[in-house]
Parts: structure tokens; sequence; C-alpha cells
């Protein structure tokens, strides 16, 4: 990376194999715009790199992705926040090389979309999963459009719907992510021996088919989300979820 600062996206590369480490403690890996920048950044150095066959996305401490930084959302465009989530989504699923997300810790919201994006989610017994959008006075608008193509419908209103937590094992069963693992880097062992016995020509056109759809998702419907999310950031209701959320308190209409 190029800041003088410690980066909050760490790259390495080791045996044919770039690693994407989140390492924003502070704000608990929330997709601030330099996080997403550095991992935007990350993905393409790994992208260009011919001797990279596939890369890791996982994170540091007890978090893999909060979601939103809420500290930026709250002010100035309300379009950069989705927006910039759509751009780090789409790079992900645009990528040649395979993306595998390993989390063993806690994903909300955005940090949901970024798995939804992965070709392949492996999740430790540490890991647990909620769409807190809706307890903010927002809604999973741009987060939908790698999610639902490939989410149980019923899982999807359930969890969607309450904003509750859910562990690894009804994540697997919804779909939302691949593998619910006793021991992920033993299960991400085995999935990178594979990728390093795949041509990368093979595996570039065989993740081209299975993200086929979901770009075509974002095709459709990508602006539409950007602006219903959007209007949600800038609404009254909105601000007061995110302000009570930051404050620590209940949000105005929360019944006892």
């Amino acid at each position: 990376m190029t800041s003088d600062a410690e980066p909050l996206v760490r790259y390495a590369v080791d045996r044919g194999i770039a690693t994407l480490t989140l390492d924003s403690p502070a704000n608990r890996n929330a997709l601030s715009s330099r996080l997403v920048a550095e991992l935007e950044q990350g993905l393409a150095e790994a992208g260009k790199d011919p001797a990279v066959r596939a890369v890791v996305l996982t994170h540091t401490g007890g978090t893999f992705c909060s979601g939103a930084d809420l500290s930026e959302a709250t002010g100035g465009d309300p379009t950069a926040n989705p927006r910039r989530l759509v751009t780090a989504m789409r790079s992900v699923l645009e990528s040649a090389k395979p993306v595998v997300a390993v989390i063993d810790g806690h994903a909300r919201a955005g940090g949901l979309g970024l798995l939804g994006a992965c070709d392949i989610v492996l999740a430790g017994p540490a890991s647990t999963f909620a769409f807190t959008e809706v307890r903010l006075g927002l809604a999973p608008a741009v987060i939908s459009l790698p999610l639902l193509p490939r989410l149980d419908p019923r899982g999807a209103s359930r969890w969607y719907l309450t904003g509750s937590v859910f562990k690894s094992a009804e994540a697997q069963r919804i779909g939302l992510i691949t593998e619910a693992c006793a021991d992920p880097q033993e299960a991400l062992t085995s999935v990178l021996d594979a990728f390093r016995k795949a041509s990368p020509q093979g595996l570039a056109e065989t993740k081209r088919l299975v993200t086929a759809e979901v770009l075509r998702v974002f095709e459709r419907d990508g602006e539409s989300m950007v602006a219903q999310s959007a209007l949600l950031f800038g609404s009254e209701e909105a601000r007061e979820g995110m302000l009570s959320f930051l404050e620590r308190r209940p949000a105005a209409w929360a019944a006892e």
C-alpha cells in the first residue's frame, strides 16, 4: 500500500495465493472509504500478478467486518457509502482470481455483502452474522445485489426482517456461506491445494460462469439499490437509528 500510515488491509503473497487481511480494529473493520480503497488496490494487485492463483480475504480480531462506517455515513453525500460498497463487492466478483473468505468472527450488514461477493466462504465456530439494517432505519439494499441470488428466500426473509444474530450452521443452510468449519484454516488448505492444481484460464473462465447471474443483477438493479440506500441513509429515521447506535442507547422507536 502507498500510504505512510499503517495499512487497514494487509497484502501478502505466498505460494501463489494473495492474502488480504482486514486490519482496522479501531472500528471493527468497518467499510470506511480508506479500507475499501485499500481492499480494491489489493484485489487489483492480485489480479495483475500472473503468479497469483487465488485470493484469500480474512481479518484480524474478533470481527470480520461490522458493515458501513457510520461515522462517515452520517454526513456528506448520501450516495457515497452505498456506491462505495457496490464498487467493493463488484471488484470481488469481477476479479479473475477466485476469492475465498475465511472468517472466524462477527460479520454484520455490509460485511455480509462482501461475503456474498466471494466465491467460497469458510466460517469458523466463533462466527456470527446479522443483517442489522432494519434496526437502524435502513434496509439491506445494496448488499442484496450479490446476496439475494444466492440466499434461500425464506432464510432471507427470516434474517433480513428480524436483524437477529445467527451462527455458521444457519448461514450455511441459507447459502450465505459455503461451509461451517470446526477449523477454517484446515478447510482452506484443501481449497487452496485444489486451486494450485487448476489452470489460471480454467479458474478465470469457470468463475465467469458462476458469477454471471450475480453480475447481471448488478447491471439491472445496481443504480436503483444505490438510490434506495441513499434515500434511507438521508432519512430522519435512519439518522436517529445511526446516532442511537453510536451513542449506545435505544432508538426512539424501540419498544420495551
